[in-house]
């Protein structure tokens, strides 16, 4: 029974359908630019990077959403937090100036909208994920941060909204325990990004052999790459090893303040990056080897093909040195028969040198 005639049918490889895009195991690549707080607090800015990641070929914008007091405790927010990074004396005065509104969230939404680029945002709590329900957006993120966050993913995967789920932080077993506890409500419909979450990721940590690993033990979802190492290389080379989605960080300036601009890709990296993964798509092919149609030139010009060593007679059983393998016009028998036409009788005579035609062969005999 295939996939058509079952509701229960699995697609091999994964499928999940995020707006409009269905991202299958062949699809092209889906990049998500995550702007998180690059934004600075500033909703002119955070436009600045939604008409960014459009023109960087991103097919989805993402920000986060938190409510704070159900995120973080009191005494979290109320800690001193002067640095370099900080947009207030306390760690919460600092987070507030990096919220937007729900009214300033619902205009970048707009402002998406209108820039036909996909919007969506982490969902930090119980709370945010049910304003970005209220919003309809086409998908839920679910960070790191709350991978393990068991309440949270119960409610996500209970409504049913496509949800991509990034797995820093996180063991093997603890991730099938994520998988089996989202798919008992939510079926196939989420996507599982290998993650690390370090600022910048060092390339020893960053093990890409996991996305691998994620396909083999859960074969029936896509599987992607959250990344934050510096460059675009490693994520490139990501949807080598099979990543359907691609999320990377995006920011105008590298040096603002704030912690992750360091590991963020400008719009022209991010461009870059996307270009690179489309042009590798293209390279990595199907697996199915044959002479390609690029190849017919240098194959009519070197190819080799069966020659005839000597003069030979009709009626004459082949042998071994009665042919010579070298390049011909016209081309006769491919060398790769040469065993299979050893002891075939000629249907007709040869010259010395003349291509062997299939049809100087009784094949028959």
């Amino acid at each position: 029974m295939d996939a058509s005639t079952s509701g229960t049918s699995e697609i091999a490889g994964g499928s999940l359908l995020l707006g409009d895009r269905l991202i299958l195991s062949d699809s092209p690549v889906f990049f998500i630019a995550e702007v998180g707080q690059n934004h600075q607090g500033d909703i002119k800015i955070a436009e600045q990077l939604i008409d960014a990641a459009k023109n960087a070929g991103a097919d989805c914008v993402k920000f986060q959403k938190t409510n704070l007091k159900e995120k973080f405790t009191k005494k979290a927010l109320s800690r001193p937090y002067e640095n370099r990074n900080s947009w207030g004396k306390t760690y919460g005065e600092h987070k507030q100036y990096l919220e937007f509104s729900d009214v300033e969230f619902k205009q970048l939404q707009e402002y998406a909208k209108n820039k036909n680029i996909m919007f969506t945002a982490s969902a930090m709590d119980i709370k945010s994920l049910q304003f970005l329900l209220d919003i309809n957006v086409p998908f839920v993120k679910i960070g790191s941060g709350d991978a393990n966050n068991i309440p949270l993913l119960l409610q996500a995967a209970k409504s049913e909204v496509p949800l991509v789920i990034s797995t820093g932080m996180q063991a093997l077993t603890s991730v099938e325990k994520i998988h089996s506890i989202v798919k008992r409500y939510n079926a196939k419909n989420f996507a599982l990004l290998h993650c690390v979450s370090s600022y910048p990721t060092p390339l020893e940590d960053i093990n890409l052999s996991i996305i691998k690993l994620y396909q083999q033990t859960f074969p029936n979802n896509i599987i992607g790459y959250s990344g934050h190492e510096l460059g675009i290389d490693v994520s490139v080379a990501a949807t080598v090893m099979g990543a359907k989605i691609i999320e990377r960080h995006i920011t105008l300036d590298k040096s603002q303040k704030g912690t992750d601009h360091s590991c963020s890709l400008l719009p022209e990296e991010f461009f870059l990056m996307v270009q690179n993964v489309k042009k590798l798509q293209i390279a990595i092919g199907i697996p199915q080897k044959v002479c390609m149609q690029s190849e017919l030139i240098c194959w009519f010009k070197l190819g080799k093909t069966l020659v005839a060593a000597k003069n030979l007679t009709e009626g004459q059983i082949i042998k071994a040195d009665d042919l010579k393998i070298k390049i011909a016009d016209p081309k006769g028998i491919d060398p790769i028969y040469y065993e299979s036409i050893l002891g075939k009788t000629l249907k007709t005579k040869v010259k010395q040198d003349q291509a062997i035609l299939h049809t100087y062969i009784d094949f028959e005999a």
